[in-house]
C-alpha cells in the first residue's frame, strides 16, 4: 500500500513547478484545484518519510541493542511511533469522496410533528450555524420558508469554509456534513403541550455537495420556469410582485423553489445554485451505487429515510444509531459542539473503507 506514495512523490514535484507559473493563477479555479492537491500529496508525502525516518532509526538501534541491551528500550519505543506513523499513512492513503473538499448546500426540512417539527428544524439550523461559525465557515441562507411559530417548513443554507482555514483532506463543509443527511428525531414536550406530555417528531436533512457550473451543465431546454408571488408564515402574501421562482429540471423531476430575494433574477440564480448541487449529489449517489457492498454499507447512506440520530430533551442526551455514540450534552451539541458526533461518523467510515483495502 506504501509503494503508491514513490509514484506521488513525481506528481508532488510537477504541481509545485505549476503553482511556480503565473499562468496558472490566472485561471483561479485551477489554481485552487491544484493548491488542494498539492497540499494532499503534501500531508502523504512528509508522513511517508517520517515512518521511514521511524523505521531506519529503530533498524540502526536494533544494531545497536545487538551489542548493548541498553538500546532495547529505545528499538520499543521507535517501532511505537512508526506503527503511529503508518496508521495515519493508512488514513491519508485512503481513496475518498472527490466531492469531499467541496462546499455544501444543506436543507432542513419539517417532517411529522407539525409545528413542533418545525420549530426542531429551526434548532437544527441553528445547531448548524454555530458549528460552522466554531469551524471559521460562513453561512448563506438561499431559501427559507418559516411557520408561524417561528420555526421552518424548510430552509436552505449554503456552508462555505472561510479563506485561510486550512482545512485537510475530508475537512471541508460537505466532506464533513454530508454524514447529516438522514431523519433527525426529536423527543421533548413542545411548546404547544399544554399537558407538559413528551411527544416524537423529526425533522430531515438533505446535504449536498456545492456544484460549480463547470461541475454540472444545465442546458436551458432542460429547464421549466415558473414564477409565483412569495409568502410568509402560514401562507401570508408578503410580496405582490412574482418574484419567487420554481425550477423543475424535466430529465430528472427535481423541482426547486426560492422566494427569499427580491427579484426574480436573484431567486432564480439561487434556485439553480441549489438545482446543480442537487444534481451532483444524484451524480454521486449513483456512482456509489455501483460500488462494492462494502462501500454501500458505509455510515453515507443513500437511503434519505433513515433515522440517524435521536435528541432526547428530557435525559439531555444525543444518540447517534449508526455509530453507537451517545452523550448528555444535548444542549451543548445544538449550541454546535457537534464535532464529536461528527468524528464519530468520520472514525466509522474510516474503518470501513480501511476494511475494504485490507479484508
Amino acid at each position: 500500500m506504501f509503494e503508491a506514495v514513490e509514484g506521488m512523490l513525481a506528481e508532488h514535484a510537477e504541481l509545485e513547478g505549476r503553482l511556480g507559473l503565473p499562468e496558472t493563477h490566472a485561471d483561479a479555479r485551477l489554481a485552487r484545484t491544484l493548491n488542494r492537491r498539492y497540499a494532499e500529496l503534501g500531508g502523504i508525502i512528509s508522513t511517508w518519510r517520517e515512518w521511514q525516518q521511524y523505521d531506519d532509526d529503530a533498524g540502526a538501534a536494533e544494531e545497536l541493542a545487538a551489542d548493548d541491551p541498553a538500546f532495547a528500550a529505545e528499538v520499543t519505543e521507535l517501532r511505537a511511533k512508526q506503527e503511529e506513523a503508518a496508521e495515519r499513512l493508512r488514513r491519508l492513503l485512503v481513496p475518498r469522496d472527490p466531492v469531499d473538499d467541496k462546499d455544501a448546500i444543506l436543507e432542513v426540512k419539517s417532517g411529522e410533528g407539525g409545528e413542533e417539527s418545525a420549530l426542531f428544524a429551526g434548532d437544527l439550523l441553528r445547531m448548524y450555524t454555530r458549528y460552522a461559525e466554531r469551524r471559521g465557515w460562513k453561512t448563506e441562507i438561499l431559501d427559507a420558508a418559516e411557520s408561524d411559530l417561528g420555526g421552518y417548513k424548510s430552509v436552505t443554507v449554503a456552508v462555505k469554509a472561510g479563506s485561510g482555514t486550512g482545512a485537510g483532506p475530508g475537512q471541508a463543509p460537505y466532506g464533513l456534513l454530508k454524514f447529516e443527511g438522514g431523519v433527525h428525531r426529536v423527543q421533548r414536550v413542545p411548546v404547544t403541550e399544554s399537558q407538559g406530555r413528551i411527544h416524537t417528531s423529526a425533522a430531515g436533512v438533505l446535504v449536498a455537495p456545492e456544484a460549480e457550473a463547470v461541475d454540472v451543465e444545465i442546458h436551458d431546454n432542460e429547464l421549466r420556469v415558473d414564477v409565483f408571488r412569495s409568502s410568509g408564515p402560514g401562507g401570508q402574501s408578503v410580496n405582490t410582485t412574482d418574484s419567487a421562482v420554481r425550477i423543475t429540471h424535466l430529465p430528472t423531476g427535481i423541482v426547486v423553489s426560492c422566494q427569499n430575494e427580491k427579484s426574480q433574477l436573484q431567486n432564480k440564480e439561487q434556485a439553480l445554485r441549489i438545482l446543480r448541487a442537487r444534481l451532483l449529489a444524484v451524480a454521486q449517489e449513483a456512482a456509489d451505487a455501483e460500488a462494492s457492498e462494502v462501500r454501500r454499507s458505509q455510515v453515507r447512506t443513500v437511503d434519505r429515510s433513515e433515522r440517524i440520530r435521536t435528541y432526547n430533551f428530557p435525559e439531555n442526551r444525543i444518540s447517534d444509531h449508526r455509530t453507537g455514540y451517545k452523550s448528555y450534552n444535548l444542549d451543548q451539541v445544538l449550541d454546535g459542539d457537534l464535532q464529536p458526533v461528527i468524528d464519530s461518523c468520520v472514525d466509522t467510515d474510516m474503518a470501513g473503507r480501511l476494511e475494504a483495502l485490507d479484508p
